[in-house]
This record gives structure tokens, sequence and C-alpha cells, in this order.
């Protein structure tokens, strides 16, 4: 019985270790999701509204997709099929998602929208502003008010029992100019803005702001502007973030102190964190758009160059395999990187303009 067990238990940590990841890939110009299973092109899933900046979301069983124009649509990932479909608004920017409710922020008709999981509608909260940077912490939902200058912080009052009901808790006002993106950070809330030399960090726990300033060269100059948030990497000891406008990409310690700044071969878009934390690959626009770069996160330093036949606009780490995957956008393929050996694996065709890549975890 004794063996028994070890070999259950074993065979429990081959299967996770081993778990299946499907891959999908945002098809930029086609209202369509590519799946790539086993390494393979597998299936399109027609029907996804404009998909310029389409968005990807798992939750448990569920995946949930955010269209430029405003739809929210809810599908099964393991049967690939459209489950169900909601349009927030003409413009939407962002999405969250809970344990018993989806909520979007909108721009066209300044709102932020609260939806059961099957995405029927409960509440609408109007802003009078377009709404940038939703996040989860606790029983709060947390977003910003772009043309008002505002941090607003949502509590559930039924605390994640039956139906969410968002109700407003702290609002913080005047925190910079223009804010754009935000994510979390532990307990921390931080936000970029467009003209503000700072980024604010709302502590959550004590519901207090603070204003930090962003430095971009060794000399400390001020940055008036930085990428959005999602283009940000954040693991480990390190905080690695793309300049604007200059060939370097900043690196902070976890409290956000400045440690310095890595010279690129051109102006960074993307920072993406490997899942061991060990590697940072860095996407590029303009003339370098279909460049990636590796850095070496313990000595700072780029390692490695892989250039394609065409832009790059996202890449995304296998959590289950020493694979990085790439989208290149004009020759319509996904490039896989083999992340031990550092060489070009093997590239997937047939995916229409494909842009974002978002994995989902079989047995999960």
């Amino acid at each position: 019985m004794k063996l028994f067990k070890i070999i259950f238990v074993a065979l429990i940590a081959i299967s996770s270790v081993y778990a299946k990841e499907k891959f999908f890939v945002v098809e930029r110009e086609n209202s369509s999701l590519a799946t790539i299973y086993k390494g393979l092109k597998r299936s399109n899933i027609e029907g996804m509204h404009n998909m310029n900046h389409g968005v990807v979301k798992f939750e448990g069983k569920d995946g949930y997709v955010i269209s430029r124009d405003g739809y929210v649509i809810k599908f099964d990932p393991e049967a690939e099929k459209i489950l169900a479909e909601y349009k927030t608004s003409k413009s939407a920017i962002g999405f969250v998602i809970g344990k018993n409710y989806v909520a979007v922020a909108n721009y066209d008709d300044k709102s932020v929208d609260i939806l059961d999981r099957d995405l029927n509608p409960i509440k609408k909260i109007k802003t009078n502003s377009k709404n940038v940077g939703i996040k989860i912490y606790k029983d709060y939902l947390i977003f910003s008010q772009m043309d008002n200058d505002i941090i607003s912080v949502y509590k559930d009052i039924n605390l994640g029992v039956g139906t969410a009901n968002f109700e407003v808790f702290k609002e913080f006002k005047d925190v910079g100019q223009l804010p754009f993106d935000a994510m979390i950070k532990d307990n921390n809330y931080i936000v970029g803005f467009f003209t503000s030399p700072h980024y604010g960090v709302v502590d959550l726990d004590t519901m207090s702001y603070k204003k930090i300033k962003i430095f971009l060269s060794d000399e400390r100059k001020t940055v008036l502007k930085v990428p959005h948030f999602g283009f940000w990497s954040i693991g480990g000891d390190k905080v690695f973030v793309p300049a604007v406008g200059d060939n370097k990409v900043l690196v902070y310690d976890k409290d956000f102190k400045f440690i310095k700044n890595i010279e690129t071969q051109g102006l960074p878009v993307f920072t993406s964190l490997s899942p061991d934390k060990k590697y940072l690959a860095v996407t590029y626009s303009g003339k370098d758009f279909p460049t990636i770069q590796i850095i070496d996160t313990t000595t700072l330093e780029i390692i490695h160059t892989f250039n394609f036949d065409g832009k790059v606009l996202h890449v995304r780490w296998s959590n289950v395999s020493p694979q990085l995957y790439v989208s290149v956008n004009d020759t319509n393929k996904v490039a896989v990187i083999h992340t031990k050996e550092w060489f070009l694996n093997r590239e997937i065709f047939n995916i229409k303009k494909p842009s974002g890549i978002f994995i989902y975890e079989d047995g999960k």
C-alpha cells in the first residue's frame, strides 16, 4: 500500500510537470483566435469581433475575450466554442475576472461594467471619464479615471458571496496627469501617467497614496512618459521597464529603487520575463520591429539576438517546456525559439496576422 502511494504521488508530480498547454493566438485582422496544441496549428474560433487589440484571459475552465469594439466574449477553451457575448460599449480597453463577476473598463461611454461570469449585466458604474488600469485586490476593484486624474477603489459589499455588489470605497484625486495603465504588485496598485514625471502607488492595505519619480539614465534624467504597464516585467528581485523614446531597458529593485539602464538595439516596446525569472525577452518598434533580444537577468547583459522576416507583435514563454513563442505578424506565423540551446526550433504557419499569444493549461 505504501509503495502504491509513492507511485501515485510520483505520477501526479510527473503529470503536473508535463501538463499540456494550448496556445490561443489573436488573429488581428480576422475576428478570430487561432489555436496551437502539441506544437501544431489546430483550429480557428471565429466570430470574435474587432481583434485589433484583442485580449484573452482564463479563469478555471472559462475563457474570456475582450474586443476593441466593446464586446466581452465567454468561450470554452477545451471545446473551443463561444458560449456567450455582451457588448459593454463602442470601445473597451481592459477587463478583469473575479470569482463571481467580470468587470470591464470602457472608453467611449465612460463607464465600468460589472457582469456575472455568464456575462449577464449587473451594474454600470458611470464615471464621466475614460477608464483604464482595472485590477482586483481581495474584495476591491480598482481602476483609474484618465480624464479626471482619479484612482477609484470600489468594494464588493457582499464580500464575494452571491451577486457582486460594488460600491465606491475611496477615491484618490489629483494623483497625476492622464493615468493610462496600472498593475498590481502584492498589495500595491501602481499607476503610470502620460505627462507626469512620476508613477503613483496606492497601498491597498492602508489605503494611502504616494508618488515615485521615474528616472531614465545614469545621470538621473526624469522621464515624462512610461509605456503601458502590461509591458513591464516584475519578478524575483527586479523590475524591468522599457524606456520611451530611448534604446534602453530600465532596471529597478523590488522596492522600485533605480539600479541601472541596459542599452538595447532599438526602441523597446515589450518586455517578457521567463517563468524561472532568469531571462527577459525584449521586442522593439520602428526599424527594429523584426528583432527580439534576450537579457540575462543576473548579469543584466544581452546574450542573444534573433531577427525575423516580419514585425514581432508579441512573445510568450511556455510554462512547461523550454520554448519561447513569437508572433511574426507580416508573414502569418508563430516562431518557436528553444530556450536552453537558444536556436529557432520551428515555425508554425497559416496563422493570419498574429498578435497576442495566450496560454491555457489543460487539467486546471
